[in-house]
């Protein structure tokens, strides 16, 4: 098998290299999900990063099977497939109502719906050589836009100067994940290996250009001016109905209040004023 043995000992070297970076960067996750676990609590993050990589060593697998000849692809893939089952059924466990019901919407239209019908049309309309290529495209496609994620990261960090959404050894380690399965598909010349990986590094190169840049410069918080109404309406949306009908009942025994009190400022300053009066009159 070409890339499986030692009688082809670069793309074996290369495709060992790669399931090792990736095996690493498949567990990185794994003190996220310990903590979501130990809160019980989802803490709002989302579920689509995970979703979207299962789904991606689903597509992987079932091309290394219809291309054969493809072990190293199968092995990574399939332990992929088995660590993002895990965190989804965790994040599906801990996370609140809405957010479940969106993963669980998300994991059946791309990892159910999606699939089958890849399959479907790969196997059904395709035969042969045609078949690979097909899916090989399919898969490139696919692993581009995932590539192509991290040019939010990017916009995020140089509009803010943080790298505080951009660990630099998780970009360290996905451009030599890049590397290597390019250094596979290059050596087994697979093409469809290769383009992804191609951008895949371009991206990591840039995100650890910026990390250097940015890693030593001070967070820009830019404070948003909002109208004091619109503050005043936060207000009342945030605040439980109990606060406000204490608040409320507050306010009307202070209004009473000031009302009792004007009322006998109102009645002292009369009583004078006429007492002033029987003076004068007195005084005629």
């Amino acid at each position: 098998m070409a890339g499986l043995s030692l009688q082809h000992p670069l793309p074996f070297a290369f495709g060992m290299l790669g399931n090792l970076i990736s095996f690493m960067v498949f567990l990185a996750p794994i003190p996220t999900f310990y903590r979501v676990y130990r809160k019980k609590s989802t803490e709002g993050f989302h579920s689509v990063p995970y979703v979207v990589a299962l789904f991606s060593c689903m597509l992987w697998i079932y091309y290394a099977f219809v291309k054969t000849n493809s072990m190293l692809l199968i092995t990574i893939n399939s332990f992929g497939l088995f660590i993002e089952t895990i965190y989804i059924t965790i994040y599906l466990i801990y996370a609140p109502k809405k957010a479940r019901i969106f993963c669980i919407q998300i994991f059946v239209l791309l990892d159910v719906v999606a699939f089958a019908a890849i399959v479907l049309l790969t196997q059904l309309v395709f035969k042969g050589s045609n078949r690979v290529t097909v899916l090989g495209w399919i898969c490139v496609g696919f692993s581009i836009s995932v590539f192509a994620a991290p040019l939010s990261v990017i916009r995020l960090v140089i509009r803010t100067k943080s790298v505080e959404f951009m660990p630099f050894f998780l970009s360290f380690f996905l451009t030599l994940s890049a590397i290597a399965w390019f250094g596979y598909g290059l050596f087994t010349k697979d093409i469809y290996v290769q383009l992804p990986n191609v951008l895949g590094f371009v991206f990591g190169i840039a995100q650890m250009l910026l990390y250097i840049i940015y890693k030593k410069k001070k967070n820009v918080v830019v404070e948003p001016t909002v109208p004091e109404h619109i503050l005043k309406i936060a207000e009342l949306i945030t605040t439980p109905a109990s606060e406000l009908q204490v608040s409320i009942e507050e306010n009307d025994r202070k209004k009473k209040a000031n009302e009792d009190a004007e009322g006998v400022d109102n009645g002292k300053t009369a009583a004078a004023a006429a007492a002033e009066e029987g003076i004068e009159i007195n005084a005629v």
